[in-house]
């Protein structure tokens, strides 16, 4: 019998592979105001942050004025990008088939970027009237906020829920909330959540295993 009784997972990385194509959007457009980076420095530097953090590095490496519709060119581009190639994390469609604990989601992105990827990956059903948005309370990781407003609105202590991370952010927002956490390491190129996370796995198929 497992010891949760609630699983609440991130979405880009977690459930969709979202951030490669996300963040080379990022990184191209940096890189027209002169950044000079690549998606290995994206990944890096970008990935389970919210976006205001990553404009605030972009103008620190570019020295440069950032426009303000900078964001909305970027939530355009990226759309188009995952509507052409978004995919279902492997292996994560059979988890929340075989899952018999209460789930959802929380992410950093817009409630509107969580849908469409979630849709075009198939995975929109399993989680509506559960997706949690940093965007609705104005609190981004590694703020906890977002995970205790997921497990109080189910109904669950932060003890009785395990969080599922794949960013060095999230993976302190829960803790920071009080929460057991999860790192799944399949693009965790820095080596960076084993040394955080409560436990860490690199595939999607070992998880109902560790609940």
């Amino acid at each position: 019998m497992s010891k949760y009784k609630c699983i609440i997972f991130d979405c880009d990385g977690v459930l969709v592979d979202s951030e490669p194509i996300s963040i080379q959007i990022l990184v191209d457009m940096a890189n027209g105001y002169g950044a000079n980076i690549d998606l290995a420095y994206g990944m890096k530097h970008f990935k389970g942050s919210f976006f205001d953090a990553c404009k605030n590095k972009i103008v620190q490496l570019t020295n440069t004025f950032i426009p303000n519709n900078f964001e909305a060119e970027y939530r355009e581009q990226s759309f188009e990008a995952f509507k052409k190639n978004m995919q279902p994390v492997e292996g994560v469609k059979d988890v929340l088939n075989d899952l018999n604990l209460p789930f959802c989601v929380a992410s950093s992105g817009p409630e509107n970027k969580i849908r469409l990827n979630l849709g075009l990956a198939g995975l929109l059903p399993y989680f509506e009237n559960k997706i949690f948005s940093c965007y609705t309370i104005n609190k981004w990781k590694p703020d906890p906020s977002v995970f205790l407003w997921a497990s109080e609105t189910m109904g669950f202590k932060p003890d009785e829920c395990v969080v599922i991370e794949d960013s060095l952010s999230g993976v302190r927002a829960a803790k920071n909330g009080g929460f057991d956490v999860f790192g799944f390491t399949a693009h965790d190129y820095n080596n960076e959540l084993k040394a955080e996370a409560t436990k860490t796995f690199d595939d999607m198929s070992m998880l109902l295993k560790m609940i």
